[in-house]
């Protein structure tokens, strides 16, 4: 097999593993079905992915990688630090509703806690990149003095709870532009200076 078709093999084998994950749950999907929603043989998913869990966790890093990699392109076209908290949150939340099928996935799996350790640096690099954000925007002027870590973590938990939202009660889901609002402008009104 040659490298150019083994890529194509192992994405088809993505693709397939996403949609019978999605359609059945971890628990209840099997190499076999995988295979079968290829069009490949077991023996050939196997000769890319040594079992289930191997597949299921690369689906999750190419997830966060892609999530991370728009992210980074959003904030290259940002000029300042309002603009670039505005363009973190709209690309999380876009990112995570063209991504539903994942998401609903991995709140479906409740027991499913392998690849915990990946998920908690992820999302220690997320918040770091937030603060990182509100760092730049007190020393800039823009943002009042603050504790940025612990804003990042409350950003952060407001995007966490959009993810939930999505698999729990799809009527709380909110925009993008309403959260970056309330975000950077909060609720108390302030006269004008």
């Amino acid at each position: 097999m040659n490298k150019r078709s083994a890529e194509e093999t192992k994405q088809q084998i993505l693709v397939a593993a996403r949609k019978t994950f999605a359609g059945q749950g971890y628990a209840q999907a099997n190499m076999r079905r995988i295979a079968l929603e290829a069009g490949i043989s077991v023996g050939g998913v196997y000769l890319h992915f040594k079992n289930k869990e191997e597949l299921y966790q690369t689906l999750q890093r190419e997830w966060m990688d892609q999530l991370n990699r728009n992210t980074i392109n959003a904030l290259r076209d940002s000029s300042e630090p309002a603009e670039a908290i505005a363009s973190f949150i709209t690309t999380s939340i876009e990112f995570v509703r063209c991504n539903r099928e994942m998401i609903n996935l991995t709140g479906r799996e409740t027991n499913f806690s392998f690849n915990s350790e990946l998920k908690r640096g992820f999302f220690r690099e997320r918040r770091r990149l937030i603060a990182d954000l509100i760092d730049q925007g007190i020393a800039a002027g823009t943002f009042r003095p603050c504790d940025s870590a612990e804003a990042a973590r409350i950003i952060f938990n407001i995007l966490r709870g959009f993810v939930l939202s999505m698999v729990i009660d799809e009527d709380a889901l909110f925009s993008p532009e309403g959260c970056v609002d309330l975000v950077l402008n909060g609720l108390v009104r302030r006269e004008k200076q």
